[in-house]
């Protein structure tokens, strides 16, 4: 039995039911904690009655501290601050021995049994996923070396050192940009190898693929089973996916094969499709009080270099 958190409010409900669906696809047991960032998500899931769902409030969450940072970040910002709180309170409030933060982007394709027992082999109280960076999208002097997308903690002496220290430090300091040598809750991971004990870093290519490694590797179906070279696909992080209100779906300036985008996003363009008729079925009016994006003029120009860059990902139809 698997203990996952995450948390996102009604803007990303689609993508966080997906993920939700995802999980009960892999065929392993498990519990997803969802933390509700603003009472419509909170109130449409209550109404949909998912099993293996614990739904926590913002009410029920938010420390007097938390509070206090709130009205100094954005939106995002204070997602990136909550995080390691999320998995606190998750540990402490439903006496797990274990929790697993999921970011609400990312999609299973398979069980994450396979990247659970190298981390119980590893004898760890933590477990990072590396970004993996291709060269040309490397960002880890700016965004970190670690990606927050898939993390877990033990409720052990060590790994609760580590997540009572990242607490403080985003408490401190957790915004959008680069400065110090810090940036959002991620940066802070970088030494963690170093600074604290029982930290192992995912070394199964199945967990962590996304659209800045994903040129690293091979994707290709064997029979039902998508893998990542010859290794199972675990999950896939759908980073920069945008939706637009005139239906064009937007898969981010990344260089991807015709395989990456018919293995991967078709099918995730599906499942936010399927997860978006389960919501209205619940809630008619949320297409009409969802965060809706439209699209940004962009020039002919720039349209071509990305065209001949091979990074232009606009289809009008997936």
């Amino acid at each position: 039995m698997h203990n996952f958190c995450t948390l996102f409010d009604s803007g990303y409900l689609s993508r966080g039911l997906a993920l939700y669906n995802s999980l009960l696809s892999s065929g392993e047991g498990f519990t997803l904690y969802i933390f509700c960032f603003d009472d419509l998500s909170c109130r449409i899931l209550r109404e949909m009655d998912l099993g293996s769902v614990v739904l926590i409030s913002l009410d029920d969450f938010e420390t007097a501290e938390l509070r206090r940072v709130k009205k100094d970040r954005t939106a995002g910002e204070y997602c990136w601050t909550c995080t390691s709180h999320v998995i606190r309170h998750a540990l402490d409030t439903f006496n797990l021995t274990e929790v697993t933060y999921l970011d609400a982007d990312i999609y299973f394709f398979s069980g994450a049994s396979v990247l659970f027992d190298e981390f119980e082999k590893s004898g760890a109280s933590v477990l990072l996923t590396g970004h993996r960076y291709t060269p040309e999208y490397d960002q880890s002097t700016q965004s970190g070396i670690y990606c927050v997308q898939f993390i877990t903690f033990k409720g052990d002496v060590r790994g609760l050192a580590a997540l009572k220290w990242w607490q403080d430090r985003c408490l401190e300091w957790c915004y959008a940009r680069v400065e110090d040598g810090k940036f959002g809750d991620q940066k802070y991971l970088d030494d963690w190898p170093t600074r604290f004990e029982g930290v192992h870093v995912l070394q199964h290519e199945g967990g962590g693929v996304a659209p800045w490694n994903v040129q690293q590797y091979r994707i290709r179906l064997n029979g039902e089973r998508l893998l990542v070279d010859d290794k199972p696909l675990v999950f896939f992080h759908f980073h920069k996916y945008r939706h637009y209100e005139s239906g064009e779906h937007d898969l981010g300036g990344y260089r991807l094969t015709r395989e990456d985008v018919d293995l991967l996003y078709r099918p995730y363009v599906k499942a936010l499709a399927v997860a978006e008729q389960e919501i209205l079925q619940s809630c008619p009016d949320y297409v009409r009080v969802r965060s809706r994006r439209v699209r940004k003029w962009s020039s002919p120009f720039w349209n071509l270099v990305h065209k001949m860059k091979g990074t232009y990902n606009v289809y009008r139809s997936l």
